[in-house]
């Protein structure tokens, strides 16, 4: 394997709503991804003050906080889901005060921006631990523009409306059996959108795409839009790796062994791990001695308090099972559970 380009990093979102696992993620990549490898942290909203002071810590994490940089990428979504017949109106009776649904998760398209910091990347949500080097990704953006490695193929529910007529006209059936691709994780490059590309994006859904768009998950939804409407070069890895080597990657998945704080599926090593569906909330609960359980809180909680195990919580009283975020209520959860 080569390394990654100078000029590739990797970009997250966050508040401090989602500090304990941020901090998590960052002690991941130092432990098992290239060493020295940059992280950029996209600002979800301003509620940053912990968030601050940790990027401060890192020498190779940085942040991006201005709402400048922000406005440009809110109001194409917006103008994006004004085409959708229902969703904003069922936004508002749902009592979403914003002008749409999750807007702080479109924050992370400034990563396209041809003046955003890499040149390559991966975004990885903050919700996730990275498990093994992220060579592999890098490698395959050499002739991709969008490098994934995930089974949201076999849930395209969760990305379009398939029932919609125009679906398949606008976006080529195969890229729906393969190449659709869940928006925690994906490997991309600067520059992919410029905005008469944009503009373009908005025509085709003002023509009738945009009935095609799932409302449930906004950003996931036209993020795959974007990408697959704009016909663009994309590679899955759980179908260009050996079979012996290709891993899941959802906390859902209850078959995984841990080794020496790394998961294994079926003897090979996971690239990384996405707590999926556990809210915010329960991770907080959990390092402040919550005796919370969910799936391989183990490993979350060694990655947590890598550099302070002085801190590991003592967790007392009975042991609670989470309760898991699953089909509509996972996706149709109000926004302030996400990052609050």
């Amino acid at each position: 394997m080569t390394s990654p380009p100078m000029t590739a990093g990797l970009y997250t979102l966050a508040n401090d709503a989602v500090y304990d696992q941020l901090v998590a993620l960052l002690n991941s990549v130092e432990a098992n991804a290239e060493p020295d490898l940059p992280v950029c942290v996209i600002a979800y909203d301003d509620r940053l003050e912990q968030v601050e002071a940790l990027v401060d810590s890192r020498p190779n994490v940085t942040l991006l906080k201005d709402p400048a940089l922000f406005a440009e990428w809110e109001d194409f979504s917006y103008q994006a889901w004004c085409t959708h017949p229902t969703a904003l109106a069922t936004w508002q009776a749902q009592g979403i005060q914003t002008r749409f649904y999750r807007v702080g998760e479109n924050h992370r398209y400034v990563a396209f921006d041809p003046g955003a910091p890499f040149e390559q990347f991966v975004y990885v949500d903050a919700d996730a631990l990275i498990l093994a080097p992220l060579t592999p990704i890098f490698e395959a953006l050499a002739t991709a523009d969008v490098a994934i490695y995930d089974f949201q193929h076999k849930h395209p529910d969760h990305i379009f409306n398939i029932e919609h007529a125009q679906l398949t006209e606008a976006i080529d059936s195969q890229r729906l059996a393969q190449q659709i691709f869940c928006s925690g994780f994906f490997g991309a490059r600067r520059g992919l959108f410029p905005p008469a590309q944009r503009q373009w994006l908005l025509s085709q859904l003002q023509a009738g795409d945009g009935a095609a768009l799932y409302p449930g998950a906004p950003n996931q939804s036209l993020l795959n839009y974007m990408v697959h409407r704009s016909t663009l070069n994309v590679t899955n890895l759980v179908f260009t790796r050996p079979p012996d080597t290709v891993t899941g990657n959802s906390v859902t998945s209850p078959h995984f062994t841990e080794i020496d704080h790394v998961l294994y599926d079926r003897g090979a090593r996971l690239m990384f791990l996405h707590y999926i569906g556990i809210s915010s909330r329960h991770f907080r609960a959990l390092c402040q001695g919550e005796n919370v359980d969910f799936p391989y809180r183990d490993i979350f909680l060694h990655y947590r308090y890598r550099h302070a195990p002085e801190q590991h919580p003592v967790l007392s009283g009975r042991r609670v099972s989470y309760r898991p975020l699953t089909g509509w209520r996972r996706y149709l959860q109000p926004v302030a559970q996400l990052l609050s």
